[in-house]
Parts: structure tokens; sequence; C-alpha cells
């Protein structure tokens, strides 16, 4: 698989360049990963901005098993949740910042790593994943995404979100 062009300029599904990117990065990680149920970006301020959901933003990646019960909207305000949380332990504790979250549950599991912006990157995924492997790739999206998501970016995101709603 190759990246697509990183042009700034609106291409297919009217969203321009560095936000197809993002969706092939996040399409990458759902299908390139065993064990990957479904995948959402999610802005400091709790708004998902990426999902790998197929009835999202303008052909996002699509979503391989089970995601929560709802929808990739839930997948979202559980990983706003958990962050939020985890960075109030955190604070509590003297421990610095929260760079990744992992929740094993009997029938999946949930992993939560910060991107650079302050926006976050969450995996629901099935209980018997690698989840160093899962750890791995979900490090690289953020070190590959981080950089790109600026506030132009975001809000384009968002509005990708919105306008499919």
């Amino acid at each position: 698989m190759t990246a697509p062009s990183t042009s700034g300029t609106p291409g297919a599904f009217g969203l321009s360049s560095e936000a197809r990117n993002l969706h092939w990065l996040l399409r990458n990680l759902v299908e390139e990963v065993p064990g990957v149920h479904s995948v959402t970006v999610v802005s400091s301020d709790g708004l998902m901005l990426l999902s790998s959901e197929p009835d999202q933003a303008g052909g996002a990646p699509q979503a391989y098993g089970n995601s929560p019960k709802g929808s990739s909207a839930d997948l979202a305000t559980i990983v706003s949740g958990i962050a939020s949380l985890t960075v109030g332990a955190a604070k509590l504790m003297d421990g610095g910042g929260v760079k990744q979250t992992m929740v094993a549950m009997a029938e999946g599991s949930v992993f939560v790593m910060a991107i650079s912006d302050g926006s976050l990157l969450g995996v629901h995924a099935t209980p018997d994943c690698d989840m160093s492997v899962v750890a791995y790739h979900m490090a690289l999206f953020v070190g590959r995404a981080g950089h790109v998501l600026t506030p132009e970016l975001r809000s384009e995101l968002r509005q990708s979100m919105e306008s499919t709603r």
C-alpha cells in the first residue's frame, strides 16, 4: 500500500490530501494489525475526528469485527473518558503525562494513546490480540499523524464528521 499524495488541495471525498493521508493511516492500522476491531481519533476537547467505521467522513476505512455497542461515537466517548480519568490519576500521583492506557476485559481490549497535539488515538481490539503489536502500530500512527494534526486539519476533520451525520 502506498500513501496518497501530500499536496494540500482538496480531492476525493472533498478532503485535503492531509486528511486523506490520515484516513489511509487509520485504514492501514485496522487492516494490518490482527485483532483490531475499530479505531478512532478524538480531539483534545473530546470530539471524534476520524473513525474506522465506513459510514463516517467521506470514505473512512472499513471496520472489522464488532465495535462497541453503539458506534464509533461510543468508542470516542470511551476513549475520551478513559483519558480524562488517567490524566487525573497521573496528576494525583505526580506521575507526569500519560502516554498510553490499556484496559483488558474478558471480551476485548481498549487502548488509548496520546497524540502530540493533545488528541487521542483509541483502539478497540479482541481480548487475545498481541498487545505489544497493537501498541507498536499505535505508536507508528501517532508518530506519523501527530505533526500533521494542525488546527486547520482538525477543523476540516470535524466538519467532515459533522457533514456525515
